[in-house]
């Protein structure tokens, strides 16, 4: 609420007697704001140029609602005294409660210039400039508010916000940590500092986080919902349940939770159940476009299906945002795919893949410039015996390596089926230890090799991430697809791994890449068809960098001789891993076991052919990324 300024050394003809002005206070700090307004405007008949009335008059317009007039006494009170920084101020927070957002950072700005220790000045110009999507700039903003007042609570709060859409995880974790030390009874900034732990990966930290913010506020829906997604990644599904069951209880229309529990009922293979879910999430709230997406993916369309003209009613609103655009561009691309017409599909599709490479501000020579410093840090020979003689570890590691839908997902269900296996799913653990040794290689130094210690810490790093599973198994399927790049790091560290590189027709695993929208921002290459031809080269020739460098350490499975002939392929596969036959490996669609990745449903089905010809449908759209792949 904005406060009217007090003008103490205004001349006494020119306001009116304390007694006036204590009952006009007394009726705004009351929250009587038609009396305040009422009696403002009965004192300003006879105090005309009261800079104190008038101030009084633009805050109690305001709290009212009444923004336009509210903005006019602002202005007035401008014009008798042009340099007061507080009425810019305040006459800011009333143009962006308008909208005028661009209005409100000049009119801040210049609070600003009349008052450069103005904190709040600058804390509401870091909001502005945060809804006007300028997020370095409010950082920044933010930043000068706290150096004015350390003890700015909200500034450290809202600076972290900003952080988080910078991607500054590790930076947005500190503010909001400092927020805890001046505010630690705000429920509201462990929820925050919990989702930008879940982002980085430090999914224990998360929860405590969230469990912090529900002791502090039992009733926080939230909360609970944050906790779903950490125990989600966690693979901990029956309590991540259980989790939804609480937000919804506290909070019944919570569509967001219905989403969640329609992603852990999924992940458990509880198809139906997952249907149900994700339908009343959209029940509740009709425009939750990620919902539309993750139920396209469950249901096969016909043309009388309504959910297909509220998708594109609510694709082409004025007020859908670009990302739900982009969602409901793919949900659209998979109903009319199921309806067979393919051109009104690939429509959708493109159009959502460009927005998307746009949001992600993707670029292919990024990829390049990574794949040179990694090939750059692994020229020395010493490097694949650095840690011989480490010792065989309790827990065994199998590493299943590609290309996105390469098939990856398949592979871990067949290993997964057998009794010593345990499928682990898609584990970042391999990046958050790399990221770091990469960042620490600069251009200048990105030859310099491994150090023993380096590799050391990477090996006791990864198993302790596989031991923190706490699952009865002793041979563990790590199944995250990218960790191509990672093989010479991991061999350094593991060098008895096992590693499972998935060949599949390349047409087939660039369209399967194109044709699915991907949760997280890690995999920008897929949104662009001349992108995907590239980086499906790059990922060719470091494979092939890394078996001419680790030579006979790869097992290479085509994913179509998968197909084709099973039970021999699988035979081969166990052998590899050092693994017994057992015939329910065969069987694999019927083991019972958390799959959390956009093949949780093809895993519950029987082994099928063809599916590397679906992308002939549209093969007359995709030239671009065939003639780019050399066919």
């Amino acid at each position: 609420m904005p406060k009217p300024q007090n003008y103490a050394a205004q001349a006494q003809a020119t306001n009116p007697s304390n007694d006036q002005i204590d009952g006009l206070a007394k009726h705004y700090h009351s929250g009587q704001m038609t009396q305040a307004e009422q009696a403002s405007r009965e004192l300003l008949r006879s105090y005309p140029q009261s800079l104190l009335v008038i101030n009084f008059l633009a805050a109690a317009l305001q709290a009212q609602g009444k923004l336009d007039q509210a903005l006019q006494a602002y202005d007035r009170s401008i014009q008798l005294k042009p340099d007061d920084a507080k009425t810019y101020d305040n006459r800011g927070l009333t143009l962006a409660a308008l909208g005028r957002l661009q209005e409100a950072v000049q009119s801040y700005e210049k609070a600003i210039q009349l008052q450069p220790d103005f904190a709040q000045a600058y804390y509401n110009l870091g909001i502005a400039l945060q809804q006007l999507e300028q997020l370095a700039l409010a950082a920044a903003s933010f930043t000068m508010a706290i150096r004015l007042k350390p003890d700015f609570a909200e500034a450290y709060i809202n600076r972290g916000n900003a952080e988080i859409n910078l991607d500054e995880l590790e930076h947005a974790v500190k503010s909001y940590e400092q927020a805890i030390r001046l505010k630690p009874d705000c429920a509201e900034v462990y929820l925050c500092r919990a989702n930008a732990l879940r982002e980085l990966g430090q999914l224990q930290e998360a929860l405590s986080s969230c469990d912090q913010a529900i002791q502090l506020k039992p009733d926080y829906a939230e909360a609970y919902l944050c906790r779903v997604s950490a125990l989600l990644e966690l693979g901990q599904l029956q309590e991540a349940l259980s989790s939804c069951d609480q937000a919804i209880q506290l909070k019944a229309d919570f569509a967001e939770a219905y989403q969640a529990r329609g992603d852990a009922h999924r992940a458990l293979g509880q198809l139906q159940a997952a249907i149900q879910s994700y339908e009343q999430a959209i029940h509740l709230k009709p425009g939750l476009a990620l919902t539309y997406y993750s139920l396209s993916t469950l249901k096969d369309y016909q043309l009388d299906d309504v959910q297909i003209g509220l998708m594109e009613a609510l694709y082409t609103h004025a007020d859908t945002s670009e990302l739900d655009q982009v969602q409901l561009s793919f949900a659209l691309a998979k109903a009319y795919e199921d309806l067979a017409d393919y051109d009104k599909s690939f429509q959708y599709l493109k159009a959502g893949n460009c927005v998307r490479k746009k949001q992600l501000n993707y670029h292919i020579d990024d990829e390049r410039k990574l794949i040179s410093k990694i090939r750059r840090i692994f020229t020395s020979a010493s490097l694949p015996s650095a840690l011989a003689g480490a010792g065989k570890p309790s827990i065994q590691p199998i590493f299943i390596v590609g290309m996105m839908r390469s098939g990856t997902s398949l592979v871990e269900q067949i290993l997964a089926s057998h009794s010593q296996v345990h499928g682990a799913g898609e584990l970042r653990t391999v990046y958050d230890l790399v990221r770091p040794l990469l960042k620490k290689r600069g251009d200048e130094k990105a030859k310099q090799p491994l150090s023993r210690r380096e590799i050391k810490a990477l090996r006791d790093g990864y198993l302790s991430a596989l031991h923190a599973l706490k699952v009865p198994e002793k041979i563990i399927t790590d199944k995250m697809p990218l960790n191509f790049r990672w093989i010479g790091f991991i061999l350094c560290a593991f060098p008895e791994a096992k590693i499972i590189q998935l060949n599949r027709d390349p047409r087939a695993t660039c369209w399967s890449n194109y044709k699915h929208y991907f949760f997280d921002k890690g995999n920008g290459y897929t949104y662009d068809l001349q992108d995907l031809a590239e980086f499906h080269k790059l990922y060719i020739d470091l494979m092939a960098f890394w078996r001419e460098r680790f030579p006979n350490t790869i097992y290479e499975l085509g994913y179509e001789d998968l197909t084709e002939n099973q039970q021999a392929e699988t035979r081969k596969l166990l052998a590899f891993c050092d693994l017994d036959w057992q015939p329910q490996c065969l069987d694999f669609h019927n083991t019972k076991r958390p799959v959390r990745t956009m093949s949780a449903t093809q895993v519950r089905q029987k082994m099928y052919q063809g599916s590397s010809e679906a992308w002939r449908k549209y093969a007359a759209h995709l030239q671009p990324l065939i003639k780019g792949l050399g066919y």
